[in-house]
C-alpha cells in the first residue's frame, strides 16, 4: 500500500532518577554518599534510506517513544542511558510541524541522518549534594522528562522529470517502455491510482529518474479528481513533460492549456519549470489526418515545425524542438523544448524521446 502523509506522535526518552546510596564498608568509618547519576534519555533521530519508498510501515497516529535512561545505582555508577529511537523515512519526505505548518526537516539524501528531540538529562545523585553542613544528603534529582511534538510526514517524491496528463493518455505505457518501472495499464481513466518512480538508462553511466503520477483533470488543484492529492509529488521536477492525447475526445488546445493552468495554480515554481511536450497514441490516429492535427497544434503555439535535429526524429510526422537546451546557446524557457509525436505501442519517436529528454535534464542539472 502506498502512503504519502502521515500524522505521528513522537517522544524522546526520560532521563533516570539519581540513586541515593552511601558507601558501607566493613573498614571504612563514616563512608559517604555515593549515589550515581541517572542515564540519559533516548534521544529522537530521523534516518534517510534508499531502501524504503513509502510511509505505509507507519501506523495511523502511532506514537514513538524512545527509551528512557535507567536510573543511577550505589559507587556512583551512572545509570545506563536510553537508546536512540531511529525513524526510518525514504528519500524526500518533509517532517512538518502539525501545529504551526513549519517544514523542521527535509529528507533528501541517502543515509542523512537529523537529530529531532534531545532526550531528557539523568537526575543527580546524592553525592553532589554532600557539603561539609550536609554530610549525609538523603536525596536525589529526578530525571528530565523528554520533548514530545505532534509532527507530520510527508512524502514528496525526487524525480527529474514529472509526466503531467489527462487521465488514460498512455503515461503509464510511456513509462513502462522506457524505464524499470511497471505500473498497471487498461483501457480505462484513472488506472492508476498512485505515483511511480521509474528509473531511464541512458547508455552504460548516465540516468534519469521519471515519475508518473495519477491523471488530472480540470479543477484539480480546487480537489477534483486524484491531482490534487499527487501534483505535490512532480513539485521537486525541474522538468516537466505534458502528454497530449491526438486520439482523445478532448480538443488539443484544451488539454494542453488546462494541464499548464493546473499545474501553475498548484504550485508557483511548477508553473515556471522547463517543460516539453509530447503528443501520444500517433497510432490510433486516421493517417490522412495525423499530420494536419500535429502541424495545427505546433502552429497554435506560434512555432515552426522542425525539419533537422540530432536526436534523430521520425521525418515523416512533423516535429519541434529548440536549437539547444543551453539557455546561454538560445533557449527559450517560455517555449516548450520540444514537440513531438509519439507512439509507445509501437515504439514510434521513443528513443529520440529518451535522449532529448536526458538533454534538457543535464542542462537543469548544471
Amino acid at each position: 500500500m502506498f502512503t504519502d502523509s502521515v500524522e505521528l506522535t513522537v517522544s524522546s526518552g526520560k532521563g533516570g532518577q539519581g540513586c541515593v546510596a552511601f558507601r558501607r564498608e566493613k573498614f571504612v568509618l563514616n563512608g559517604g554518599p555515593n549515589g550515581g547519576d541517572g542515564g540519559k534519555g533516548g534521544d529522537i533521530w530521523f534516518k534517510c534510506d534508499n531502501n524504503t519508498h513509502t510511509l505505509s510501515h507507519f501506523q495511523r497516529k502511532m506514537h514513538i517513544k524512545a527509551d528512557g535512561g535507567r536510573q543511577g545505582e550505589g559507587s556512583n555508577c551512572t545509570g545506563k542511558s536510553g537508546a536512540k529511537k531511529v525513524i526510518i523515512v525514504p528519500p524526500g519526505t518533509q517532517i512538518v510541524d502539525s501545529e504551526t505548518g513549519e517544514v523542521l526537516f527535509d529528507m533528501l539524501k541517502h543515509g542523512q541522518e537529523e537529530k529531532f528531540l534531545e532526550g531528557g538529562k539523568g537526575g543527580l545523585g546524592n553525592t553532589h549534594f554532600k557539603s561539609p553542613t550536609n554530610q549525609r544528603p538523603t536525596y536525589a534529582q529526578p530525571g528530565e522528562k523528554g520533548q514530545t511534538r505532534n509532527i507530520k510526514l510527508d512524502l514528496k517524491l525526487i524525480a527529474d522529470v514529472g509526466l503531467v496528463g489527462f487521465p488514460n493518455v498512455g503515461k503509464s505505457t510511456l513509462i513502462s517502455t522506457v524505464s524499470n518501472a511497471r505500473p498497471e495499464i487498461a483501457n480505462y481513466e484513472f488506472t492508476t491510482l498512485t505515483p511511480k518512480l521509474g528509473q531511464v538508462n541512458i547508455g552504460d553511466y548516465e540516468s534519469f529518474v521519471m515519475a508518473d503520477i495519477p491523471g488530472i483533470i480540470g479543477g484539480a488543484h480546487e480537489g477534483k479528481g486524484l491531482g490534487i492529492k499527487f501534483l505535490r509529488h512532480i513539485e521537486r521536477t525541474k522538468t516537466l513533460l505534458f502528454m497530449i492525447d491526438l486520439a482523445s475526445y478532448r480538443d488539443l488546445k484544451e488539454q494542453i492549456e488546462t494541464l499548464k493552468n493546473e499545474v501553475a495554480s498548484f504550485s508557483q515554481k511548477l508553473g515556471t519549470s522547463r517543460y516539453a511536450i509530447a503528443l501520444t497514441r500517433v497510432d490510433i490516429v486516421a493517417p490522412d489526418e495525423l499530420n494536419e492535427k500535429i502541424n495545427s497544434f505546433i502552429e497554435m503555439l506560434d512555432l515552426t515545425p522542425t525539419k533537422k535535429s540530432e536526436f534523430d526524429f521520425d521525418n515523416e510526422l512533423p516535429y519541434f524542438i529548440q536549437d539547444s537546451a543551453d539557455e546561454t546557446l538560445g533557449y527559450d524557457s517560455e517555449k516548450p523544448y520540444f514537440i513531438i509525436p509519439i507512439s509507445s505501442a509501437i515504439n514510434k519517436n521513443i528513443e529520440p524521446l529518451k535522449y532529448s529528454l536526458f538533454n534538457l535534464v543535464h542542462q537543469t542539472r548544471k
